[in-house]
């Protein structure tokens, strides 16, 4: 009789093992996603054609020796200001010394040879008073005399040429300014006329970007255009001043200059970014979107539509126009007023529960909002 018991017992737990093995498992419900909503609304066309622009100097000079020689030093640094009238560089003047004198000396011996010319002619102009030579002999002295002078004039010309290039070997500044270049070092001999410092003069400021083809034909001397500075939040509303008529062999864009303030402003070689009005393309408003709201139903686009009352989210089909920035622009399939998934949208599926995120740091300040109340 026990025995009989204990197998019909076992039977009996193999069918519920059975049983048990072949009945479909409970799925698991699906964790409430925190998401991010942006509200839909309209607003306007903020896009347009921006350039990346340079600050430079409007008139910008290469300073050089006007004579040839060893660079004997340099008395500025890249980046340091001068003041007009300040000494830059100086050549070896030694060579220029020898030769002014020799050329003093030959200013010398053209003097001694115009006096003894003018003594003899003073003898033979009192000979003649006295009828002792002839007019044509009178006239020979006086031949001689006006040709020392000239010799004596040519080596005062050749004295003051090489005084001006004993000068010369001071390469001195025009304008104040900035040393925005440094092309030569001491010890290296240089040609006339070679470069040395480049200086940006102190005074207005242009901005220098460069402009394609298909775009350079809107923009007119005289047109308005909006400058912003990357490194620091400061902006200024400038007018072209020069457009280039011909394109750089290189890139095959045209130069553009934009006139700005004064220099105090806007530091040389700070970059900006340059916003055309001519190429903007503001317009009506329109309903844009982050494009990280962006998913895909199939071959459309889509967007998850919260669903405040029961807050799940619902696959929203829409059509877009276009591009603006970052964001994009939505032709059809919302309406202003309802509330887009725009993070954690690759996450959801249809009628999924979730919550609206909020940072931590907001959370505990609601938090202790009703212990601060007590």
């Amino acid at each position: 009789m026990y025995l009989r018991f204990s197998w019909s017992t076992g039977l009996v737990l193999l069918a519920c093992l059975f049983l048990q093995a072949c009945t479909k498992p409970v799925p698991a419900e699906e964790p409430v996603r925190a998401v991010k909503v942006v509200t839909v609304g309209l607003d306007a066309m903020q896009s347009g054609a921006e350039y990346a622009g340079e600050v430079r100097s409007r008139v910008e000079s290469r300073l050089g020796f006007r004579v040839s020689g060893k660079l004997l030093r340099r008395n500025v640094e890249l980046g340091q200001h001068v003041k007009a009238g300040e000494l830059l560089a100086q050549l070896d003047p030694q060579d220029f010394k020898l030769a002014a004198d020799g050329a003093r000396a030959q200013l010398a011996a053209a003097a001694t040879n115009r006096d003894l010319a003018l003594a003899d002619y003073k003898r033979y102009k009192d000979l003649r008073e006295q009828n002792f030579i002839s007019a044509a002999e009178l006239e020979r002295r006086d031949t001689a005399l006006k040709a020392a002078q000239a010799q004596v004039d040519q080596a005062q010309a050749q004295l003051a040429g090489l005084g001006n290039q004993t000068g010369y070997a001071n390469l001195v500044a025009d304008v104040a300014g900035v040393v925005t270049s440094v092309d030569a070092e001491p010890g290296q001999v240089l040609a006339a006329g070679t470069p040395v410092l480049r200086i940006a003069q102190d005074g207005g400021r242009d901005v220098v970007f460069a402009v394609p083809e298909d775009k350079v034909g809107k923009l007119k001397v005289g047109s308005q255009v909006q400058v912003q500075a990357w490194a620091e939040q400061k902006s200024a509303t400038a007018s072209v001043r020069e457009v280039a008529a011909s394109a750089d062999p290189v890139t095959r864009t045209f130069t553009v200059k934009v006139g700005l303030g004064g220099p105090e402003t806007w530091p040389l070689g700070s970059t900006v970014t340059v916003l055309p009005k001519a190429l903007d393309r503001s317009g009506p408003p329109v309903i844009k979107l982050p494009t990280s709201a962006l998913v895909h139903d199939g071959e459309k686009a889509a967007v998850w539509v919260l669903e405040k009352a029961t807050m799940t989210v619902r696959l929203q089909p829409i059509a877009i126009a276009t591009a603006d920035g970052n964001e994009v622009v939505v032709a059809q399939g919302l309406e202003p007023g309802m509330q887009v998934v725009s993070v954690g949208a690759h996450v959801l599926n249809p009628g999924q529960k979730v919550t609206i995120y909020q940072p931590k740091q907001a959370a505990a300040a609601a938090a202790n909002v009703p212990a601060a109340a007590k």
